[in-house]
């Protein structure tokens, strides 16, 4: 490990907990424990995993009219969200591109925002160059982010901070635990019910330590959370979306409200509108789509391995892969010509020279069980 690498509030609780360290983002941060990446897998599906998230960026947009000035930013609809609402966004630059990819909740006074942890210092120059004017963007850089993921974590949390299980899916509230201020959203990245819980710096390690004392939680790392986060279809910033892609292409136009698309009442006004409603549209041709890929071999297939058709020809590029634990079966996400992204398309990725055969397959791999109530 390099001496400049940054160090969560988490640091020294990893080392003791015999955790392998890796940068990451620029931070140290475990990429599994002793137990192994499998058995972490299969524990937060199984009861709840405990994964520390501290290296991505919180921050908050205060004002009158910081939701308005950040749906200037983002193709989603800000104005309209409820208090405590959480929702998913993406910052886009002016051909459309994916600046990077976020979580924000309306907290009435304010949104507070959750970036990528690798473009937290890109995402507040470009909040504060654009919209800096019209609201406050304050970094929180002295708060810590735990992620509480699998079925027995609200039983576990509740147990800590009584009133969590009254939250839905994407839902958020301020709870206290021994003094300490949270800011608790039921979310998370795995496709399993859990929490992200939002803590000062100095009380986070008191409260890992809390969980971790509850019988359903065990410590994850990061290599268990890209595997879950690829079982359940979800995208990994720098790897399956960046600012080459825009929404249409990476399939993540669910995430833009009929509110913001043409016809909507606040259509368009955000980077890369034009370019993106008319892909929307079919105005303009979208070339590629984000697909997810089973293999019909036992071989695990990786990025960036190559796709290609019958005819050898190269149709894509696989974005993130790996034998899916849950699954138990050869898993991919992957960019494809659009002619090749109907369901049930076979295809070929090729892995040290070898074909392996793929089908384009439904996405997410393991159904989600978030709670809705």
């Amino acid at each position: 490990m390099t001496a400049d690498l940054l160090k969560t509030p988490l640091y020294d609780l990893h080392v003791e907990l015999g955790a392998r360290m890796v940068p990451f983002a620029g931070y140290a941060m475990p990429v599994q424990y002793p137990s192994g990446l499998m058995a972490e897998h299969r524990h937060t599906r199984a009861a709840a995993g405990l994964f520390d998230v501290s290296h991505m960026g919180q921050l908050r947009l205060a004002g009158p009219d910081a939701a308005a000035a950040f749906e200037t930013l983002v193709p989603v609809d800000v104005i309209g969200l409820g208090v405590d609402r959480q929702r998913y966004g993406l910052l886009l630059n002016d051909a459309g591109g994916i600046v990077d990819d976020l979580m924000f909740v309306n907290r009435g006074e304010h949104l507070f925002v959750i970036v990528n942890g690798a473009c937290k210092a890109g995402d507040v120059a470009l909040m504060q160059q654009k919209i800096g004017g019209r609201c406050q963007v304050q970094p929180l850089p002295e708060r810590a982010l735990l992620a509480l993921q699998g079925p027995h974590a609200v039983t576990a949390l509740r147990r800590l901070v009584p009133g969590v299980e009254k939250l839905v899916f994407m839902t958020g509230g301020a709870f206290n635990w021994n003094g300490a201020d949270l800011y608790i959203t039921r979310s998370g990245y795995t496709g399993e019910d859990g929490f992200e819980i939002s803590v000062s710096g100095e009380r986070a390690e008191a409260l890992a330590r809390a969980l971790l004392a509850e019988p359903e939680v065990q410590p994850v790392g990061l290599g268990a959370r890209n595997s879950l986060r690829l079982e359940a279809g979800l995208c990994l910033y720098g790897n399956d979306i960046d600012a080459t892609t825009t929404p249409v292409e990476a399939a993540l136009t669910w995430a833009m409200q009929k509110v913001r698309r043409a016809g909507g009442e606040r259509a368009g006004g955000f980077p890369g509108a034009e370019f993106v409603l008319a892909q929307l549209s079919g105005d303009l041709p979208v070339r590629r789509k984000r697909v997810g890929l089973i293999a019909k071999e036992r071989i695990p297939v990786r990025e960036p391995a190559p796709l290609e058709n019958f005819d050898g020809q190269t149709i894509g590029q696989v974005t993130s892969g790996l034998l899916g634990p849950t699954i138990d079966q050869p898993i991919a996400m992957g960019y494809v010509g659009t002619d090749y992204a109907e369901l049930g398309t076979e295809i070929f990725a090729m892995v040290r020279g070898k074909p392996v055969p793929m089908l384009v397959s439904a996405m997410p791999f393991v159904p989600a069980r978030y709670y809705r109530g």
